[in-house]
């Protein structure tokens, strides 16, 4: 049947059901030619960001259609949001996955058989059980959707190895059409995508991945759970979706919020399928008003006002931050994409691929890096996404937190033409940060092996700026902007456009933006850390802290101590927020405890209180953030086991907790106030020289930040353990 003649049967049929089914008076964009292709039983790849109507593209054609389409989805909630909205429309459709029933399994594969069932939703794992596969190829099998498509891809932010079955599974079930479908897909993705599920003849449909109500922000995460409380607060009665690295995270920060009186509610793969389907649906009925989840097993929620998501942790990759992020606004209103960023994470993240096949680990770093370039570049955040994923805009957004506060800026003319003479010299084989080595002449086995250091530009750029980061910066820079593109079929290699040759011709200058470096401004974040998206507001008392700084000044003085051991920056400004009057008020701010109350509080609460009296303050004590450290069973319990002087991997193990786990444990208990004595254990492991080394540092340094003294000891051989495990020695004997 041809295109022209499906126009002229269904279209009336089509629209009415448009209308009559889903509500909706006209299609948006693609969606209308998108069922005709498949209608016209054409294999058919659509790629089309999240909340621009995917979902309606195959439910549609499903209800229009003859028998029932399979829909093959990798994610449990979003199986059972899409089947709780069609039976809401009046329309069968279920799902076949691992929280059912043998008697509903049954009853789900009753419907598919007698032809009554329009959709079937199922998991890429449950395809291949050979029961399954029995039952579908008796079945009138309509056509067949992939969701998440992207997961085909090793190249892709979630792949699954189940997904490069699905092929051969479709041509076992019969000669079925098929619709891909993914909101993330770089054009090398793209291309995978369709080669490995032979659809190169494919009809294919690709709207603009721009969604122009998001605001997107990168914060340093220093002090992120305070941050985090004040900015849900300031948005309350707005639903929103927390992102974490770990399950532990997420029970965490969901604890964190409901003792600070947000209604919010936990949701992982590691709580029983019953728990998630009602902390879902409670999220959905707006029972409370934010979700915590982990980004490895994703949000599949279709809920129209989602007003902001925030990344606590940062995400493995653009395309899972993008998919994320894009469940904020779907209803085209407010949606604002916060992230809080520090390198630590990234780290962390690497140290999870250690055990992948070299190919995997090395996809997963190149993932990595493309995550760091967009947390750290100071261009425009949307034309960063947007280049990513293969789409070129030509000006800032204005609308992202680099448009509204933008880093210091600078023009380039002659350092442009030379990267882009470099990528010529050297054949457009190679990524940028092998680009920034040859331009620097910095020593590398590559630069040697392709006698990189025989060609006229070696070298050259350090006649401008011998930092590699600083070249690194720059070809990004001019790749968004659009001198230079990626090749699709070579990860991270960078070829010249056409825009770019015409500029080594006729070059002229070329605004750069300063990149952010959150590790040497944390101190600077901690002091301005104030609201900046459209719902902002002042969060201290500016006049009290700088006077509660001078009186910490005075007082690490007197007592010939740092600074930051009598309170930490984090904490002042907490008390210019909330204003503790009392020894008790004063011992609820993060960082503090009953502890510190007693050697260092009694002058601050008298400066407080003199202040509030003087300026008829009424204090906010509903902006305290509690803490939910003496809540925790297993801190108390680490305590205990501390005092008996346990070994700390005796400990770490009882509790199934890896000894980075239990030592961060140990620092919130350190920073709560709590002294602990650990001299049984370090002594054990450390010799008395480098223990007093360290020692030392801390109590001249000017920070405690363990990313400065990693910098710091570089080439001395302390293990990051070792300095934490001296910084809480330090801080408990003369800080509480």
């Amino acid at each position: 049947m041809t295109t022209q003649q499906i126009d002229q049967s269904v279209q009336g049929t089509l629209k009415e059901k448009l209308r009559e089914i889903f509500g909706y008076s006209q299609f948006r964009g693609d969606q209308e030619a998108i069922i005709h292709s498949i209608l016209a039983n054409r294999n058919t790849f659509v790629i089309m960001p999240t909340g621009a109507g995917k979902s309606l593209c195959y439910q549609l054609p499903a209800i229009a259609l003859e028998g029932t389409a399979i829909v093959i989805s990798p994610l449990i909630a979003l199986m059972k949001n899409q089947v709780d909205q069609m039976n809401a429309f009046g329309i069968n459709a279920q799902f076949l996955n691992s929280t059912l029933s043998k008697a509903e399994m049954n009853k789900v594969k009753k419907d598919t058989l007698n032809g009554t069932l329009k959709l079937l939703y199922i998991a890429p794992e449950s395809l291949t059980k050979e029961e399954n596969l029995d039952f579908l190829k008796r079945a009138n099998i309509s056509f067949v959707a992939i969701d998440e498509a992207h997961c085909i891809s090793e190249w892709g932010h979630d792949f699954r190895p189940e997904y490069r079955k699905i092929r051969g599974i479709i041509d076992n079930i019969g000669n079925l059409p098929v619709i891909a479908l993914t909101a993330t897909a770089t054009p090398k993705v793209q291309q995978d995508i369709q080669k490995n599920l032979q659809m190169e003849d494919a009809d294919i449909f690709k709207t603009s991945f721009n969604r122009k109500n998001l605001y997107y922000e990168i914060r340093p995460k220093t002090d992120a759970r305070k941050q985090l409380i004040r900015y849900v607060k300031n948005n309350k009665g707005k639903s929103g979706i927390i992102y974490c690295l770990s399950r532990k995270t997420v029970e965490e920060i969901a604890e964190l919020l409901n003792v600070n009186d947000i209604k919010a509610l936990p949701y992982h793969a590691g709580l029983d399928s019953q728990t998630r389907m009602n902390n879902q649906d409670a999220f959905l009925n707006e029972e409370v008003d934010v979700v915590v989840a982990t980004i490895a097993f994703g949000m599949g929620i279709d809920k129209p006002d989602v007003r902001f998501v925030i990344h606590y942790d940062a995400p493995k990759s653009l395309e899972g931050y993008y998919q994320e992020t894009g469940r904020a606004g779907r209803d085209g209103l407010e949606g604002n994409c916060i992230m809080f960023y520090s390198y630590d994470d990234i780290v962390k993240l690497e140290k999870f691929n250690k055990d992948k096949s070299v190919t995997e680990r090395d996809n997963a770093r190149h993932l990595l890096m493309e995550m760091v370039s967009y947390s750290t570049l100071g261009v425009c955040r949307r034309r960063q996404l947007l280049s990513y994923f293969g789409e070129y805009q030509e000006k800032d957004c204005g609308f992202c937190d680099n448009c509204l506060k933008p880093t210091d800026r600078h023009k380039a003319q002659d350092e442009v033409v030379l990267a882009l003479q470099t990528v010529l010299q050297t054949d457009q084989r190679f990524d940028a940060a092998h680009l920034a080595d040859v331009l620097t002449a910095t020593e590398n086995q590559y630069i040697t092996s392709y006698e990189h250091h025989k060609l006229d530009v070696y070298g050259k750029g350090r006649e401008f700026n011998e930092n590699v980061d600083y070249w690194c910066s720059l070809i990004r820079q001019i790749s968004i902007y659009g001198y230079l593109e990626k090749d699709v079929d070579n990860y991270g290699v960078l070829k010249l456009t056409q825009k770019g040759l015409n500029y080594i011709e006729d070059p002229y200058p070329v605004t750069l933006s300063k990149d952010h470096n959150y590790e040497i401004d944390e101190e600077k974040a901690e002091d301005e850390d104030k609201e900046t998206t459209p719902s902002s507001g002042n969060a201290y008392d500016e006049a009290l802290l700088g006077l509660l700084k001078a009186l910490r000044k005075k007082v690490a003085k007197e007592k010939g101590l740092p600074p930051y051991v009598i309170f930490q920056d984090p904490s002042i400004e907490e008390m210019a927020t909330t204003y503790p009057t009392t020894r008790e008020e004063m011992a609820q701010i993060n960082g503090v405890g009953m502890g510190k109350v007693a050697k260092f509080g009694k002058p601050f609460i008298d400066l407080i209180t003199k202040y509030v009296e003087e300026n008829d303050i009424e204090t906010a004590k509903d902006v305290v953030v509690k803490s939910t450290v003496n809540k925790s069973k297993v801190k108390i319990f680490i305590i205990q086991q501390i005092d008996r002087k346990v070994d700390l991997e005796e400990i770490a193990e009882s509790k199934d907790m890896t000894m980075e786990d239990l030592i961060e444990e140990i620092e919130h208990i350190c920073y709560s106030g709590t002294r602990l004595n650990l001299d049984y254990y370090i002594n054990q492991v450390m010799d008395r020289d480098r223990q007093e080394e360290i020692y030392d540092y801390f109590m001249n340094a000017e920070t405690d930040n363990i990313g400065v003294a990693m910098r710091e000891f570089a080439g001395d051989e302390f293990s990051e353990e070792e300095l934490r495990l001296m910084r809480i020695k330090f801080l408990s004997e003369v800080a509480n």
